[in-house]
């Protein structure tokens, strides 16, 4: 369940995680990631379920089932090649190094991924949970080109704007709740800062080097690799990233949903209940199905 809460840093304004490093999963010969889950994050990574910081370069799932989540696939500007993406709901798009794919599955889809012969995609596969009203919506997705992502750059520092807003540029606007993605690039001594509105949960992640991170009387140093959540309360804060040698990081920020749930591989449901009936609608078909 993601209300427990324990080990973490706590303010009057805000509560923190630990510090957490990923634990490597190896899929064959063409998957390697760092996964990270959310009773690793003492309940703050809410509304996230979990990360996969991955390297693909052959087909590893195959068409799989979602339901009670989003799936959201963010691929880094150093992939190589082609990310073919399909699902049930009758994509089939070639998503480009840089580009963003949410799948809001709801009630249920299917969705496969995989890259191309002679491609390697670098990117982020989250779980976003979906509020227990909006578990059996209707199946909902999103591409963001690359092209489309306006770009936040100063002295040292480039921040894409996914999703959401940072600093008056607006991103795109997922097909479930209010969600941001910044993918933030600093070079040595940048600096940059991104304001969180009150009531707002966010996982920090370095994907390559060091960063600082200062939130109010707070600072703390975040090593390549490892990730933190941050829960603000009512009031509004600035956070404020440098890097000492020039860093890659990722910030992923939505409100929490305060919910119980229970989960069993991609189905992410309120209850057991719902847990076996969407497991048995799966069984029968009735999610849907990918055309060849």
């Amino acid at each position: 369940m993601n209300l427990h809460k324990q080990q973490s840093t706590q303010r009057g304004e805000f509560q923190i995680s630990q510090q957490v490093t990923g634990k490597p999963l190896i899929l064959g010969s063409g998957f390697d990631a760092l996964s990270f889950k959310h009773d690793q994050f003492q309940g703050l990574m809410d509304p996230l379920v979990m990360m996969d910081h991955y390297t693909m370069s052959s087909p590893t799932f195959g068409a799989h089932p979602h339901a009670g989540i989003s799936a959201l696939s963010i691929l880094f500007e150093d992939s190589e090649g082609v990310f073919n993406n399909r699902d049930s709901l009758g994509n089939n798009i070639d998503l480009l190094p840089g580009d963003c794919y949410w799948l809001k599955a709801g009630s249920g889809a299917v969705h496969d991924e995989k890259p191309t012969l002679g491609s390697k995609t670098h990117g982020l596969q989250i779980f976003v949970n979906l509020p227990k009203q909006h578990k059996h919506d209707a199946p909902a997705a999103l591409h963001v080109p690359s092209h489309t992502i306006p770009v936040v750059s100063g002295e040292g520092y480039r921040i894409r704007v996914v999703l959401g807003e940072s600093n008056g540029a607006q991103g795109a606007t997922s097909p479930a709740l209010p969600f941001t993605v910044l993918d933030g690039f600093l070079e040595y001594q940048a600096e940059y800062s991104h304001q969180v509105a009150g009531n707002q949960s966010l996982v920090v992640y370095a994907v390559s080097g060091d960063i600082d991170i200062k939130l109010g009387d707070l600072a703390l140093h975040l090593p390549q690799r490892r990730a933190i959540a941050i829960q603000v309360k009512e009031v509004a804060q600035l956070l404020n990233f440098v890097s000492t040698q020039g860093a890659h990081f990722v910030i992923l920020q939505g409100a929490p949903i305060n919910e119980q749930f229970i989960q069993k591989g991609p189905f992410v449901m309120s209850n057991i209940n719902e847990l076996e009936q969407v497991t048995a609608a799966y069984e029968a078909g009735l999610l849907g199905s990918i055309s060849e």
